[in-house]
């Protein structure tokens, strides 16, 4: 996927394919906005690309504002052929690693039968209740005990209220798959680059979501309500803690991602980050110890 938005980045900053070096970083998301099973990726990419001149450092092309104006009036076209083409990536990954059975004519989600073998070897590592419980939770249902199935009791719903609007600009949405590209910060507003940083990177829930009645009832606040009017989550603390499970993600599996230039390995990134002062390699500006970022505690 990130080979698709570097060389998108890269066409629009006007270079060709060869002569660049993009960047990004990725912090997977697994939680949705109840504390539900929801996988999506969140990445800070560079709004350009760098080429690397004849002494071998590099120099950042920036997407001119022209051009930025351009594409956006052409966003709808350029976002949905860009995520068509990461769906067909997907798709062809989860046919080769069997999650997903595809015929020349239609797919589907491989059967749990088509998984017996899997789920044998999982059972003898005691990891057998992990699929139920990540099915529960992507479907907002109990996964386990006599309400098993069940979806998970709301309140305040009943009403209609007014709901996000749809179309939004520089965003695609094609069968399921979502593509959101209509945040940019300039280079110079570091406090809205830390305010999107810490945004890409909260966690599932804040402490006052959560409210217990000190018996059998979990309620879940919602930081939005639902277009039917839904507000809080009810549930019991065996149900939340299953939810909690659901989100763990498998051991050794690293949640932010580093690509291109900006990878740990990547022979440049000494020269586009931020070194220690005093360091050879630090250029110009991106030395540390700058003007103090503002404090985003509070």
């Amino acid at each position: 996927m990130q080979r698709l938005l570097a060389r998108h980045r890269a066409a629009r900053a006007g270079l060709r394919r060869n002569t660049f070096r993009t960047g990004a970083v990725t912090i997977i998301q697994r939680f949705g906005s109840v504390a539900n099973l929801n996988i999506h990726f969140h990445c800070l990419a560079l709004d350009g690309a760098y080429r690397v001149g004849a002494d071998g450092r590099p120099r950042f092309v920036a997407v001119a504002v022209a051009v930025a104006v351009a594409v956006a009036a052409a966003a709808p076209a350029q976002l949905h052929g860009l995520l068509a083409a990461m769906i067909a990536r997907l798709m062809r990954l989860f046919v080769r690693r069997g999650a997903v059975v595809a015929e020349p004519d239609r797919a589907w989600l491989a059967d749990a039968q088509d998984r017996d073998d899997d789920e044998d070897m999982a059972a003898a590592d005691g990891a057998s209740a992990l699929p139920t419980l990540h099915l529960a939770s992507t479907t907002y249902r109990i996964a386990t005990g006599q309400h098993a199935g069940r979806r998970i009791a709301t309140i305040g719903g009943g009403f209609c209220v007014g709901g996000r609007a749809e179309g939004k600009p520089l965003c695609a949405k094609i069968a399921g798959f979502s593509l959101h590209a209509a945040t940019r910060c300039r280079a110079d507003d570091r406090y809205r680059l830390a305010r999107l940083c810490r945004y890409i990177a909260r966690p599932a829930f804040a402490d006052d979501q959560l409210h217990w009645d000190g018996a059998e009832c979990v309620t879940f606040e919602l930081k939005t309500p639902w277009r039917d009017g839904t507000t809080q989550l009810e549930m019991t603390p065996i149900d939340f803690m299953e939810r909690l499970a659901a989100l763990v993600p498998r051991p050794r599996l690293h949640l932010i991602r580093f690509h291109g230039i900006l990878a740990p390995n990547a022979k440049l990134r000494a020269m586009v980050v931020p070194q220690a002062p005093g360091s050879a390699c630090a250029p110009a500006g991106l030395a540390l110890g700058g003007p103090a970022a503002p404090d985003l505690r509070h």
